[in-house]
Order: structure tokens, then C-alpha cells, then sequence
């Protein structure tokens, strides 16, 4: 591979730029942070690239970001064979290449948020395939704190009711997300959870909603699972899981799978006003206390869907890259 001299030059900006194997990447002291800042985010879009990075460049006189960054990105479109495109949008300068964004320059001072983005929402939406706002509070809690706005299905009236007719956890929490994915074109997250009680071979398990009939109520499923126990006189013997499967959906997208147990035992009579579903029932662990004594804050630091989330929030970055190539 033979050394390219490069050149750019008018009253405000002069580069002078040398691309090869005798060209050492070198920052000399006339590059000024800003540009010395630049030319690191390019050279990272090259870390893995056998060739490495070999410029060697002078900056005689510096006025532009944007100048300095069409400069570089015609050296590398030439000697790199891409189609890197430097686009100014509200002050900010995007690489782009094919459609996708590689790189964003922002000013010192920033930009607008809603003029840069053209949009009233600035946050990532998740829309939760559920119409229990009980659920749907431990969820925001969780996932507000990590910028996404929170969505569930009372604001989506039209859509219709989602048949829960799998026979585990997995197949009934696919069937949510992946049927309103395809309805709405949104990134749908949808989980299946559940009582798993041992020594009733883990009934009610995805009958939970309903353990007492279709349409029964918290009340009656909880007095439902103390009829069945009626007979086990021993704490010990009344160990249970709550278990959560969560799936993640986008249309036409290979959906995204985590789940989670949260362990401990089946109460002998109702404690604690907070919660729903089975929460004044489930002691959690070897502590005594009923999941419904808990705060929303203090549960959403151990429950099966924060243990679930908190494995979501591990493996979703990868997802989404994989999903959006």
C-alpha cells in the first residue's frame, strides 16, 4: 500500500494529511481538542480493522468541525472504500453511512432536544401487553429510571384481548407480545407470571389469574389457594415461587426471552395492604414478611419481574443491535 498525500485549504481551515503503512497515527501539538477529540471518534470506527488507522496529519489552521470532519471522511471514503457522509442537523454534525448513524458531534452548548429530534416524545417507548396497572406500575417504576416512557394497553382501547391458550409461561407470554407487536409495530414486552406452589405440583402456575374461576378476583383466588393448603399445617411444607417469563417483541424481529424465580412460602392468612394478585399470601424467602408489607421500592429490588428486568436489562442491548441490522 502506497503513502496518499491530502490537502484541504481556504482562509479559516488548512489540514495537510498523510494515509499509509510509513504514516503513524500522530496528533501533532498544533491539533486542538476538538479535533484531536474527533479524530478519536473515527479512529474507534476502525479499532478492529487489521490496517489500523495509519494517518498522520498536521492541522495548520482549525475553524470547523464540519470542514475538518468532510475532510476526514473523504480520506476514508477513498482509501477505505466507504460512503461516509458528514449531515448538520440543529447545530449537531452526524456521521452517517447507508442510512445508519456512526457518530454524533454536538456543540459546546448543546442542542434542542424536540427541534433536533422533530418529535414531541424524546424517550424510547416499551408498551407493556398487560391492562393491569398494578403490573404496570412496577414496570414504569423500573424502567423510567432508564429513560423509556411506559405504555400499556388502556391506551391502546381498539386492541382486542389476547387469548392466554399456551400451556407454560413462555408460549402464553409470546403469544401477548408478538400478536400486539404485529398489531401495532411497537416494541412490546410482555410477561407471563405466576404462583408456583410445590406440593400442589406448582398449580396454579398459568392458571394464577384464574386459579378460581375466569374473571375471579385477587379475593377469591387467594382464598381459592387457602382452601387447597387447608390440610399442609407446616410452613415448611408450603414452599412456593413467584415466576416470571418476559418476552420482548418487535415485528418481524426474533423476540427476546428472560425469566426469573422469586422464592418463599404460602402464609396461612393475608398480611399487608400493598400489591396485588397473591402478594398478601407470599412470604417472601425466610423473612416473615408478606410481599404485600413490602414497598413498591423495596420489591422492585427483588421480585421475580425485577430479577426478570434486571437479565432483560443485561442481554436487551445486544438484542436491539442485532434486531435493528
Amino acid at each position: 500500500m502506497s503513502d496518499k498525500l491530502f490537502e484541504y485549504k481556504d482562509s479559516q481551515d488548512w489540514y495537510i494529511a498523510q494515509w499509509g503503512e510509513d504514516a503513524d497515527y500522530n496528533q501533532f501539538s498544533q491539533v486542538p481538542a476538538e479535533a484531536s477529540t474527533l479524530l478519536d471518534q473515527l479512529e474507534l470506527l476502525f479499532a478492529k480493522d487489521p490496517e489500523g488507522f495509519p494517518l498522520n496529519l498536521s492541522v495548520m489552521r482549525y475553524g470547523s468541525a464540519f470542514r475538518f470532519l468532510t475532510f476526514l471522511t473523504k480520506i476514508l471514503n477513498e482509501v477505505k472504500g466507504r460512503s461516509f457522509e458528514i449531515v448538520q442537523r440543529q447545530g449537531a454534525l452526524l456521521l452517517v453511512e447507508k442510512g445508519k448513524l456512526l457518530y454524533l458531534h454536538l456543540p459546546s452548548d448543546g442542542v434542542d432536544l424536540e427541534a433536533f429530534l422533530g418529535q414531541d416524545k424524546v424517550k424510547d417507548t416499551i408498551l407493556i401487553a398487560t391492562r393491569n396497572e398494578g403490573k404496570t406500575k412496577e414496570f414504569r417504576n423500573m424502567f423510567e429510571k432508564l429513560g423509556f416512557e411506559v405504555e400499556n394497553l388502556n391506551q391502546y382501547p381498539e386492541l382486542p384481548e389476547v387469548e392466554e391458550t399456551g400451556m407454560t409461561f413462555e408460549e402464553n407470554a409470546r403469544l401477548k407480545a408478538e400478536t400486539i407487536a404485529e398489531l401495532t409495530g411497537k416494541t412490546v414486552l410482555a410477561d407471563d407470571s405466576g404462583l408456583k406452589v410445590d406440593i400442589l405440583g406448582g398449580l396454579p402456575g398459568v392458571w394464577s389469574a384464574r386459579f378460581a374461576g375466569v374473571g375471579a378476583t385477587d379475593t377469591e383466588n387467594n382464598a381459592k389457594l387457602l382452601h387447597e393448603l387447608a390440610m399442609v399445617f407446616d410452613l415448611k411444607d408450603r414452599s412456593a415461587q413467584f415466576h416470571t417469563t418476559l418476552v420482548v417483541a418487535r415485528p418481524g424481529k426474533e423476540s427476546l426471552v428472560v425469566e426469573a424465580d422469586w422464592p418463599g412460602y404460602i402464609n396461612f392468612e393475608p398480611k399487608g395492604e400493598n400489591g396485588f394478585g397473591y402478594d398478601p399470601l407470599f412470604l417472601v424467602g425466610e423473612t416473615g414478611r408478606a410481599a404485600a408489607e413490602l414497598t413498591l421500592e423495596e420489591k422492585n429490588t427483588q421480585s421475580h419481574r425485577a430479577l426478570a428486568v434486571k437479565k432483560l436489562l443485561e442481554v436487551f442491548p445486544s438484542w436491539q443491535s442485532k434486531q435493528s441490522s
